[in-house]
Order: structure tokens, then sequence, then C-alpha cells
């Protein structure tokens, strides 16, 4: 059986690199920082809607 789309080992090498680099430098960090703010958002609502500001009540 043939593979016809095999692609060049250097090739490979080069396009697994710009997938790393990609990743740890654009994908996570703008992941991090959404998951980061929603987190923030969400305790933020809960807090203006549901639970009240944080602090001794009473």
């Amino acid at each position: 059986m043939s593979d016809t789309k095999a692609i060049p080992e250097e090739e490979k090498h080069s396009l697994e690199w710009k997938a790393f680099l990609f990743i740890a430098v654009i994908l996570f960090p703008i992941l991090s920082v959404a998951f980061v703010g929603g987190y923030g958002f969400v305790v933020w609502m809960l807090q203006v809607f549901v639970l009240g500001p944080p602090g001794a009540h009473g």
C-alpha cells in the first residue's frame, strides 16, 4: 500500500516546531487569560446577584 501523501521528515519536523510554538506562545496564553477572566467574571456576578460582598456579615 503506497502512501501518496507522505510528508518528508524535514518538513514534518518543521511543522511540529511551528505547531509547538503556536500552542506555547499564542494559544495557551490566550486561553489562560480567558479562563482567569471568565472565572473572575463569574465570581463577580455571583457576588452582585447571589452572595453579596465578601467580608464579615452581621
